[in-house]
Protein backbone atom coordinates (compact mmCIF):
# COMPACT_ATOMS: atom_id res chain seq x y z
CA UNK A 1 0.00 0.00 0.00
CA UNK A 2 1.15 3.48 -0.93
CA UNK A 3 -0.58 6.89 0.11
CA UNK A 4 0.51 9.86 -1.88
CA UNK A 5 -0.39 13.24 -1.46
CA UNK A 6 -0.39 16.17 -3.42
CA UNK A 7 0.87 19.79 -2.71
CA UNK A 8 1.41 23.15 -4.63
CA UNK A 9 -1.41 23.41 -6.45
CA UNK A 10 -2.55 27.33 -6.65
CA UNK A 11 -3.71 30.42 -9.02
CA UNK A 12 -1.12 32.19 -11.11
CA UNK A 13 -1.11 34.06 -14.26
CA UNK A 14 -0.59 32.81 -17.40
CA UNK A 15 3.05 33.05 -18.04
CA UNK A 16 4.07 32.29 -14.16
CA UNK A 17 5.34 28.80 -12.67
CA UNK A 18 4.62 26.33 -10.07
CA UNK A 19 6.39 23.67 -8.80
CA UNK A 20 4.09 20.49 -7.71
CA UNK A 21 5.02 17.95 -4.75
CA UNK A 22 3.71 14.25 -4.51
CA UNK A 23 4.71 12.87 -1.37
CA UNK A 24 4.72 8.96 -0.97
CA UNK A 25 4.40 7.11 2.36
CA UNK A 26 3.96 2.96 2.89
CA UNK A 27 6.08 0.62 0.45
CA UNK A 28 8.84 1.58 -0.93
CA UNK A 29 8.76 4.61 -3.37
CA UNK A 30 12.09 3.72 -5.37
CA UNK A 31 10.42 0.91 -7.01
CA UNK A 32 7.67 2.76 -8.24
CA UNK A 33 6.96 4.31 -11.75
CA UNK A 34 4.96 7.48 -10.89
CA UNK A 35 3.33 9.48 -13.40
CA UNK A 36 1.28 13.10 -13.16
CA UNK A 37 -2.34 13.20 -14.59
CA UNK A 38 -5.08 16.39 -15.03
CA UNK A 39 -8.28 16.56 -14.69
CA UNK A 40 -10.22 19.54 -15.94
CA UNK A 41 -14.01 20.27 -15.74
CA UNK A 42 -16.23 17.99 -17.74
CA UNK A 43 -13.04 15.82 -19.00
CA UNK A 44 -11.63 13.05 -18.73
CA UNK A 45 -8.14 12.37 -16.73
CA UNK A 46 -5.66 12.60 -19.24
CA UNK A 47 -1.46 11.63 -18.63
CA UNK A 48 0.34 14.81 -18.44
CA UNK A 49 4.12 13.22 -17.25
CA UNK A 50 5.42 9.77 -16.17
CA UNK A 51 9.07 8.80 -14.70
CA UNK A 52 10.39 5.88 -14.15
CA UNK A 53 11.74 4.47 -11.05
CA UNK A 54 15.08 4.20 -12.28
CA UNK A 55 14.70 8.25 -13.36
CA UNK A 56 14.68 7.50 -16.90
CA UNK A 57 12.88 7.45 -19.29
CA UNK A 58 10.56 10.50 -18.61
CA UNK A 59 7.62 10.89 -20.81
CA UNK A 60 5.21 13.97 -21.72
CA UNK A 61 2.16 14.43 -22.83
CA UNK A 62 2.76 16.84 -26.45
CA UNK A 63 1.33 20.08 -24.87
CA UNK A 64 3.92 20.23 -22.26
CA UNK A 65 6.58 18.92 -23.38
CA UNK A 66 9.37 21.81 -23.34
CA UNK A 67 7.27 23.61 -20.56
CA UNK A 68 7.22 20.87 -17.49
CA UNK A 69 9.70 18.79 -16.10
CA UNK A 70 9.36 15.42 -13.76
CA UNK A 71 11.87 14.75 -11.46
CA UNK A 72 12.09 12.56 -7.98
CA UNK A 73 13.80 12.22 -5.53
CA UNK A 74 13.70 8.64 -3.67
CA UNK A 75 15.94 9.64 -0.94
CA UNK A 76 12.58 11.59 0.42
CA UNK A 77 10.12 9.83 -1.02
CA UNK A 78 8.79 12.87 -3.21
CA UNK A 79 8.26 13.29 -7.09
CA UNK A 80 7.65 16.75 -8.46
CA UNK A 81 6.28 18.67 -11.41
CA UNK A 82 7.90 21.84 -12.40
CA UNK A 83 5.58 23.56 -14.78
CA UNK A 84 6.69 26.67 -16.47
CA UNK A 85 4.97 29.24 -18.99
CA UNK A 86 1.63 27.89 -17.78
CA UNK A 87 -1.55 28.71 -19.74
CA UNK A 88 -5.17 29.04 -19.51
CA UNK A 89 -5.64 25.48 -20.90
CA UNK A 90 -3.21 24.06 -17.59
CA UNK A 91 -5.99 24.38 -15.62
CA UNK A 92 -7.30 21.18 -13.77
CA UNK A 93 -7.09 19.17 -11.20
CA UNK A 94 -3.31 17.19 -10.61
CA UNK A 95 -3.04 13.88 -9.53
CA UNK A 96 -0.05 11.90 -8.99
CA UNK A 97 -0.04 8.07 -9.26
CA UNK A 98 2.21 5.03 -9.05
CA UNK A 99 2.67 1.51 -10.47
CA UNK A 100 4.84 -1.19 -10.02
CA UNK A 101 6.89 -1.51 -13.18
CA UNK A 102 9.71 0.36 -14.82
CA UNK A 103 7.78 0.91 -17.84
CA UNK A 104 5.77 4.58 -17.94
CA UNK A 105 2.21 3.88 -19.06
CA UNK A 106 -0.04 6.59 -20.11
CA UNK A 107 -3.55 5.39 -19.31
CA UNK A 108 -4.55 6.08 -15.40
CA UNK A 109 -6.29 2.49 -15.17
CA UNK A 110 -1.99 1.33 -15.20
CA UNK A 111 -1.55 3.28 -12.21
CA UNK A 112 -2.48 1.27 -8.71
CA UNK A 113 -2.28 4.08 -6.16
CA UNK A 114 -3.42 8.00 -6.23
CA UNK A 115 -3.42 11.02 -4.33
CA UNK A 116 -6.53 13.29 -4.09
CA UNK A 117 -5.22 15.94 -6.23
CA UNK A 118 -4.31 19.50 -6.03
CA UNK A 119 -5.83 22.51 -8.15
CA UNK A 120 -4.18 24.46 -10.78
CA UNK A 121 -5.79 27.63 -12.00
CA UNK A 122 -4.13 29.45 -14.34
CA UNK A 123 -6.05 32.94 -15.07
CA UNK A 124 -5.69 34.65 -18.59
Amino acid sequence: QVQLVESGGDLVQAGGSLRLSCAASGRSFSMYTMGWFRQAPGKEREFVAGISWRGNPTMYTEPVKGRFTISRDNAKNTAYLQMNNLKPEDTAVYYCAVRAGSSVPTTPNDYAYWGQGTQVTVSS
